[in-house]
């Protein structure tokens, strides 16, 4: 059987993914033990900026001992609990120490100021937070206590506050005593009170189908939500997505996205573990010449990113200084990879099996995937077919009717990887998974014959000028042929007019100049007339979300301020 029907002829838009591959039936604490039963000597995990180098025997004592620690200090199945912390070794050992006696993992993004820390606890019902110090601009200890003005006069353990009527146990990782908290190594002490047979006993009780994670969408309106995963939703995508990137023990992957995402959590950490691979981290937050250095000190295999990551590890001065020689794979997603970054990848830093994923949060998170051996321009053009065992097709958002092949619409997707639902939001559940298990993405996508997908955009990102439809990603695809553009992103602004004008904001190469006409010119003849931008700006960097996606709707503001386009907004918002 060929996998994933390569060479079916779609005429409309579905395509199914077939394997010989069974989907596995495991919790992620079996995975965990069969995987250190298969390669305990093997190494697991490597943390250049704590010195940490484990083997998957030595990860399962630290990872038992924080499991019994939890258990003493009467975590139970189902009560929640939370890791507020960049990339690092206590992360990991959280997230396998809870799937263990069947906690739910609260990912807590490391950019949150108080007010976005306090809704995600008191949403999730969190019970225990294992929280950093500090990280970047972000002093953790300082917003606990404001959050918590009493915190000091509380034991460890026995906290009692109204703004967080759940929490009762914060753990701050280091040796540092704080009063209200326990130091990490002071509450690992409490796993003496539990015996190995402990954890083998609450394994009994946890099955595969129940949650797990309950990780927060950064939502571009509202508060975020809670997308609710399973082990058999995480375990799987994770096996699958290495699976395809041929992952075996002898790989190396270097995650320099956060842990607290799915990319990192999920395809990062889980990917290794399914495969027996070495989770590397390279900095507690993203740094382009930590990764290039770690990546020739480790002889990394595989390397992790958003677009922006690898432009930025491309773009380093000290690019040429280093050997990436080891490299020979990697995942390219979160965000539109533009053509000319991907060859770059592939040639500069040799990494010629790199493949794109695409998913969402509330999919595990990858519903497509590219493929070695594909011709170059799939590779690069495409994100891929479906993955093993998923459904996807493309609807008219207007009536639901499956579309044919090569007409933009929203992507949808159904299988073992769609999420349990929202945490305590049946409304919003409801509009996201339809009667027929069908998650609507809010991408807008085309498919062809061979069932690969292009994403376009999102519904809410096409600009429409004059009856126009206009995909900002054709456009972005375009001007980056332009050799002294190193990124671009393209969005629409209100017009009085036509509703809607395309507008780009322009990363040159450094010490390069252009000039908003010449670029015009540059699109004059190559591009349909009302796809030129009628307005451009020259930036340094452009304001990214904490996992490295741009968010064009703070450009969009920016830009209708500087335009003088209020007036046009407020008649477009009508």
């Amino acid at each position: 059987m060929n996998p994933n029907n390569h060479k079916l002829h779609h005429t409309i838009s579905y395509s199914s993914g077939s394997s010989e591959q069974p989907l596995l039936g495991l919790t992620i604490g079996q995975l965990f033990d069969q995987t250190v039963e298969k390669f305990p000597d093997n190494e697991a995990l490597v943390v250049v900026h704590q010195q940490i180098r484990w083997t998957y025997q030595e990860l399962k004592e630290k990872v038992d001992t924080a499991a019994k620690a939890l258990l003493a200090i009467g975590l139970k199945k189902g009560d929640r609990v939370g890791v507020w912390a960049p990339n690092c070794a206590e992360w990991t050992i959280i997230q396998f120490a809870s799937a263990k006696i069947g906690a739910i993992l609260v990912n807590i993004n490391p950019g949150y100021r108080l007010h976005e820390l306090k809704y995600a606890l008191n949403q999730s019902g969190c019970k225990v937070v294992v929280t950093a110090d500090k990280f970047k601009y972000s002093d953790y200890t300082a917003i606990w206590k404001e959050l918590i003005p009493d915190l000091h006069t509380f034991q460890a353990g026995e906290i009692k506050s109204a703004e967080v009527p759940d929490l009762t146990t914060l753990i701050r990782i280091g040796e540092k005593e704080e009063n209200g908290m326990w130091n990490w190594p002071d509450w690992l002490k409490f796993a003496e009170k539990k015996e190995t047979n402990d954890l083998i006993n609450a394994a009994q009780f946890i099955d595969f189908d129940d949650p797990i994670n309950i990780q927060y969408t950064s939502g571009t309106t509202g508060f975020p939500k809670g997308a609710l995963l399973s082990h058999h939703n995480i375990v799987n995508n994770a096996f699958f997505v290495g699976m395809q990137l041929g992952y075996t023990p002898a790989d190396r992957v270097i995650i320099p996205v956060p842990l607290y995402h799915c990319f990192g959590m999920v395809l990062g950490n889980l990917g290794c573990l399914t495969h027996g691979a070495t989770m590397i981290y390279a900095s507690e937050g993203f740094d382009p010449e930590a990764v290039l250095q770690t990546a020739e000190a480790e002889k990394a295999t595989s390397l992790y990113g958003v677009p922006t990551m690898f432009i930025a590890e491309l773009e380093h001065p000290n690019f040429k200084q280093y050997n990436l020689q080891s490299l020979r794979t990697g995942l390219m997603a979160g965000a539109s990879c533009p053509v000319e970054i991907m060859r770059k990848v592939k040639n500069d830093m040799h990494m010629t099996g790199v493949q794109i994923a695409y998913g969402m949060t509330e999919t595990s998170p990858v519903s497509t995937q590219t493929r070695p051996g594909t011709p170059i321009e799939k590779q690069v053009s495409t994100v891929g077919q479906v993955h093993p065992h998923l459904e996807i097709k493309i609807i008219n958002p207007e009536n639901g009717r499956i579309v044919p092949i090569h007409t933009p619409g929203e992507l949808c997707t159904r299988g073992y990887s769609v999420m349990i639902g929202y945490w305590n939001d049946a409304e919003k559940t409801k509009e996201a998974i339809d009667n027929d298990g069908w998650i609507h993405s809010g991408d807008l996508a085309t498919m062809d014959e061979e069932g690969y997908i292009n994403i376009v955009g999102r519904i809410k990102e096409m600009i429409i000028r004059g009856g126009e439809n206009i995909y900002p990603r054709e456009i972005e695809e375009f001007l980056l042929t332009n050799d002294k553009i190193a990124d671009v992103q393209v969005i629409g602004i209100p017009d009085e007019k036509y509703g809607e004008v395309v507008m780009a904001w322009v990363q040159l190469h450094e010490g390069i100049t252009a000039t908003a006409d010449e670029l015009k010119d540059f699109c004059k003849g190559k591009i349909a007339h009302f796809k030129i931008p009628q307005f451009f700006k020259f930036v340094e960097s452009f304001p990214l979300t904490i996992t490295g996606k741009v968010r064009k709707i703070e450009m969009q503001e920016i830009s209708i301020q500087e335009l003088g386009r209020q007036k046009a907004a407020s008649t477009q918002m009508a």
